[in-house]
């Protein structure tokens, strides 16, 4: 999540608060309890949000963590791809011998 997502999120949440407030007070609840009930929704909302946060961290479904692995995805490709190119390359006397080099010595 980037840091603009998290500033229009906070903006959405404050309006959403600010909202809730507005709209009990229109319904004709007293001042007190529109202001718990909209705490209360905010309150919600927070602990929803943070929860799913720790739900990704524990799960390493953070941003970063998933930008590492799928780098690190391409590279293995790119360089298994070259490897086996110049495996290709190689003549079978020269693969047969690399064989034997990489059996002898994991």
């Amino acid at each position: 999540m980037t840091k603009g997502k998290v500033v229009q999120i906070g903006i959405l949440l404050s309006l959403l608060g600010l909202i809730s407030f507005k709209l009990f007070s229109l319904i004709g609840v007293d001042n007190f309890t529109t202001n718990t009930f909209s705490s209360c929704i905010l309150f919600l909302i927070v602990i929803t949000w943070v929860s799913s946060y720790v739900f990704r961290v524990i799960n390493g479904k953070m941003t970063f963590m998933e930008q590492r692995k799928r780098y690190r995805k391409d590279y293995e490709k790119v360089v298994n791809d070259k490897l086996e190119a110049k495996f290709n390359a190689l003549s079978k006397e020269e693969q047969e011998k690399l064989m034997e080099d990489l059996e002898k010595n994991p």
